[in-house]
């Protein structure tokens, strides 16, 4: 479904986030063998936020960012912010992410005033966006000056002597967890993410799109195998 562009393309990815809910951590948990805790530590990290400071994580999905940072630094104000209802829902299921603000946002127009946060961070979100420059632009906009953004997000892998081996992982491997794990109905899902993974921006672009958008200070680091991409800058 990565063909698919627009308004198509954002329905078609919420309705997907919707029917992979129930299952969506545990499936992160399997295709990364556990190491997707570690980055999301990484990006509460990256994100310096001062004590009694504002976080938006945006495509909040569960709220495994949101409530990361709220053990970290309990008197945040933690916000979550996500367009996938069925996502926040099944977070807030869990005690531990009660204290998150789950708000439903659309990443292309945040309903968050001018300079509001102190941080804003997300993990898996950027792949998913129709327009790339605006989501940065709508990050920057509510960035307080010296707030950071720290994002988490796959990238497409190196040709080097492990792609045939990552391939195998992205093609057979996961699809087939998915089909396990998360069911027929949803198992789209789990060939959308290795398609979105390689038609995505190199994590220089990325990096660049930051830089347009007025981010200074943009750095990034690859994980994994080259396949995740860890983002940092400030505004």
């Amino acid at each position: 479904m990565t063909h698919l562009t627009g308004p198509a393309r954002a329905q078609y990815v919420q309705s997907m986030f919707a029917r992979v809910a129930g299952k969506y951590d545990l499936m992160n948990r399997l295709m990364t063998g556990g190491q997707d805790l570690r980055w999301r530590k990484m990006v509460i990290a990256l994100a310096a936020l001062p004590s009694g400071g504002a976080l938006l994580d945006l495509g909040t999905g569960t709220g495994d960012i949101a409530a990361g940072a709220l053990a970290a630094n309990p008197n945040l104000l933690s916000v979550g912010g996500d367009f996938t209802l069925e996502m926040m829902r099944v977070g807030k299921t869990d005690p531990a992410r009660a204290a998150v603000r789950f708000t439903a946002a659309d990443a292309l127009n945040l309903p968050f005033p001018n300079d509001t946060f102190d941080a804003v961070t997300s993990g898996y979100l950027m792949r998913n966006v129709i327009d790339v420059p605006r989501v940065w632009a709508e990050q920057y906009r509510v960035l307080k000056p010296g707030g950071r953004a720290v994002c988490l997000d796959t990238t497409p892998p190196p040709q080097n002597l492990l792609r045939p081996f990552i391939n195998l992982h992205l093609h057979v491997i996961i699809p087939a967890l998915g089909r396990l794990i998360a069911g027929p109905s949803a198992s789209d899902a789990y060939t959308y993410l290795p398609d979105s993974t390689e038609n995505f921006l190199p994590a220089e672009a990325l990096a660049q799109r930051m830089a347009d958008a007025g981010f200074a200070n943009v750095q990034f680091k690859r994980l994994m195998f080259g396949t995740m991409a860890l983002h940092w800058a400030i505004k």
